[in-house]
């Protein structure tokens, strides 16, 4: 590896109850010590679940127009901030030694020190900030989604970092349709029509916004199956930009 630059980052995507958060747990066992020159990733976790609880939302309140657009452009914000703060280095503040305790209080600030503690530089996301966009399409209209679009936290930021990263759409089909399952908190769609309507018009926005992504295939149901194919990405993805030698 090419240690010269971080590996690039991971988005784990898709429609609700796709196995997208098993999936990253297991991938920060996976990378927990799997690159020797490397830190492991920052993990960047559901931004929805801490912005519903925080504003008061509840998962009934993405089908109403109004509060739904509120809604996605929180989840949008938060998402920008998340991802900022998992490729910030750590700050460490080193404090004066026991000699600097006769100096004045302006020397002794002044021996004060901040240091910043590299980063790991690259992060696996629990979701992106393509899903309130998708989630405003479908259930405020392409109006709304476009207002989203346009805020600079997409346009400038989230949009051009997914497009430099390895993006992972779980697949919502047939074969996951045994994990719909209601946890009390996220949205359930009304029936199997629409979840895998969802899930397609994820994949056209995507699409539309120049952003490229790997089709995780819900037949590939295994937990280990599942990393290894989001390993296989990452690291075609890694040779491209000759991080890998």
């Amino acid at each position: 590896m090419d240690t010269s630059k971080p590996p690039t980052s991971i988005y784990i995507v898709g429609a609700q109850c796709t196995g997208k958060t098993t999936l990253v747990n297991n991938l920060q066992a996976y990378f927990a010590n799997a690159i020797p020159s490397a830190l492991p990733p920052a993990i960047v976790t559901e931004v929805a679940r801490t912005v519903l609880q925080a504003h008061n939302f509840t998962a009934r309140d993405v089908r109403i127009p109004a509060r739904s657009l509120e809604l996605q452009r929180l989840i949008l914000q938060a998402q920008a901030v998340a991802e900022r703060a998992a490729l910030t280095p750590t700050t460490a503040v080193r404090t004066p030694s026991a000699s600097s305790e006769t100096q004045s209080g302006v020397e002794a600030a002044a021996a004060t020190q901040t240091e910043r503690e590299a980063g790991p530089g690259w992060f696996i996301s629990d979701r992106s900030g393509a899903d309130p966009i998708a989630y405003a399409t479908r259930y405020v209209g392409s109006d709304a989604a476009q207002d989203l679009i346009n805020y600079s936290e997409w346009s400038g930021e989230l949009r051009d970092r997914m497009r430099a990263s390895v993006v992972v759409v779980c697949e919502a089909s047939g074969a996951a349709a045994g994990w719909l399952t209601d946890d009390g908190v996220r949205l359930m769609p009304h029936d199997f029509g629409e979840w895998v309507g969802f899930h397609e018009m994820f994949c056209e926005f995507l699409k539309g916004q120049g952003i490229g992504y790997h089709l995780l295939k819900a037949e590939i149901g295994g937990h280990q199956d599942r990393v290894e194919f989001v390993v296989q990405k990452w690291r075609e993805k890694l040779r491209e930009g000759n991080h890998l030698g």
